[in-house]
């Protein structure tokens, strides 16, 4: 019992810490440094080996490189002091969550969007979104923001709290690793289809499950958070594979649903347009507010989400002590 609540205790501490201070920008974070890799990387393994070889190195360089030193470093930690094995994991449970970090730059498009201020909004939901935006109107700035809170939800908190349940903080930062990579990598585009092709593969199969989670602790959330429960399940058993990812309509359908507006739909990357089907029906026309609407969904699934992980974090600790 003890050796469990140890074990737990860094998940409920990270998840505090982020909502708390979430992702100061003048503390250096393992994300952009992930993100520096990659790219640095890039040019060399391109130059030494084929396109689809150079991006199977990368990942394995980025997947050993960010389980292996956090393991390492949690086994100093720990043998030096068990208080301070537990404050070392605790922060970077902290650094693989992004629920505050979500809930604060997409309400920038929220309060732009509400003050009139469209330029702002575009600007705001630029830095959040990997479409192209110069194009998108005031609905589409909203829809693009709410998509966003509904895929990160589960991308940037769930699926973590998922995998460090499993494995603690080392396990969260293979999965960071790997989305990270997605993020950056995963287009379907002349320059990235072979290169990405392991790490957009390897972020499918580790998000199979925790979006499938996500989408249903979404919809048993959607009553708790004022939102239409009933039609956030109907919508995600309608509309959650209307999707080239297989993950990814999954939390979008139950967020389209849960709104009764419709996401999704045509958008534009690096100029030029990828028809996407609708997913949800508009059931009224989509608002600055939903944003907002949006967060408070994605709040109450983290939550739920953490007490899971957390009870299940200590039964596998109290299994293998």
């Amino acid at each position: 019992m003890r050796e469990g609540f140890f074990a737990a205790l860094p998940l409920m501490l990270g998840f505090a810490l982020d909502a708390l201070v979430g992702d100061p920008h003048f503390l250096p974070h393992p994300v952009r440094l992930m993100g520096k890799m990659i790219t640095g990387l890039e040019k060399p393994l391109r130059r030494l080996m084929p396109a689809r070889a150079a991006g199977a190195a990368l990942t394995a360089i980025m997947l050993l490189t960010w389980t292996l030193a956090p393991a390492a470093a949690l086994v100093v930690f720990y043998k030096a002091n068990l208080w301070l094995g537990m404050a070392a994991e605790s922060v970077m449970c902290c650094y693989m969550l992004a629920a505050r970090c979500l809930r604060d730059e997409s309400m920038k498009v929220c309060q732009g969007l509400e003050k009139g201020d469209v330029e702002e909004a575009r600007r705001a939901v630029s830095m959040i979104v990997g479409r192209d935006t110069d194009c998108l109107g005031r609905d589409g700035i909203t829809r693009a923001a709410v998509e966003t809170v509904a895929e990160n939800t589960s991308d940037g908190v769930t699926a973590p709290l998922f995998w460090m349940a499993v494995g603690g903080a080392p396990l969260g930062f293979f999965y960071k690793a790997a989305n990270t990579m997605d993020s950056m990598i995963g287009y379907k585009n002349e320059r990235y289809i072979d290169f990405g092709k392991a790490a957009a593969r390897l972020d499918d199969i580790l998000n199979l499950i925790p979006s499938r989670l996500t989408a249903l602790t979404m919809i048993f959330s959607a009553k708790i958070a004022g939102l239409d429960r009933k039609n956030a399940f109907r919508i995600w058993r309608r509309d959650r594979l209307k999707h080239d990812s297989p993950n990814s309509a999954q939390t979008e359908a139950v967020m389209a649903g849960a709104l009764g507006v419709e996401l999704a739909g045509d958008a534009r990357y690096f100029g030029v347009t990828h028809k996407k089907p609708v997913i949800g029906d508009g059931l009224r026309p989509i608002e600055a507010g939903d944003i907002r609407r949006a967060n408070r969904l994605m709040y109450v699934t983290s939550v739920l989400t953490l007490i899971a992980a957390v009870i299940f974090r200590a039964l596998i600790a109290g299994v293998m002590s």
